[in-house]
């Protein structure tokens, strides 16, 4: 039977969010700054229905990324990953990453941040496949604001990662650190939350 590591990013493998940090390298504080003043409202409701936030994400993305040349924010995507995976990675979780790659084990990336820096920081990890969320592009080659199918997070996370994995077996080790992970946990046979400093628990499952 095969064995699949799966590891959210951020928070996980990353030790911070890079979504909002991408979003003001791209548009700039200002941009940035009204984009999320405009999303606030839909923020707060998002305090009472989690679903919200993947509107006020839908949002953000529109006025940051619409209309823009996805050549040029693939560029600031590669320049963004490097820096992440050199200055923002947690130890412990890489340890971990690099105990599956010994092991044999298939290693993939499944989170809600946006591919054009995640699949990047991947290939820099020497993790093969990427299930993230991808920004839309126009037959212009420009961003259109639209996410192209769903915000990976929450339960498509699972159904994510159970279409990748499709009809063979495979026993399933997860990781991540926030709500939008449960699903993913909750569908593998080893799930590893990871605390708010990027910790492995004392008794989490041996890899192997």
């Amino acid at each position: 039977m095969r064995t699949v590591a799966a590891f959210d990013f951020d928070g996980t493998l990353s030790n911070r969010d890079n979504f909002l940090r991408f979003v003001r390298l791209v548009a700039g504080t200002a941009d940035t700054a009204k984009a999320m003043a405009a999303a606030a409202p839909t923020l707060l409701a998002a305090r009472a229905d989690k679903a919200r936030r993947d509107d006020a994400k839908a949002m953000v993305v529109r006025a940051a990324f619409g209309g823009r040349t996805d050549a040029s924010v693939r560029d600031l995507g590669a320049r963004f990953a490097r820096q992440v995976t050199a200055e923002h990675l947690n130890p412990q979780v890489v340890e971990r990453l690099e105990a599956h790659r010994a092991a044999g084990h298939e290693l993939v990336i499944v989170s809600a941040s946006l591919t054009c820096y995640l699949e990047p920081a991947a290939a820099r990890l020497g993790i093969p496949t990427v299930l993230a969320s991808h920004l839309e592009v126009g037959p212009d080659g420009r961003l259109t604001g639209e996410l192209l199918g769903a915000n990976v997070r929450g339960p498509e996370k699972a159904a994510r990662l159970t279409e990748w994995i499709g009809d063979r077996p495979a026993r399933i080790y997860a990781y991540g650190d926030s709500h939008g992970d449960t699903e993913l946990l909750a569908l593998a046979d080893h799930g590893v939350r990871v605390d708010r400093r990027g910790r492995i628990p004392a008794d989490a499952a041996p890899v192997h």
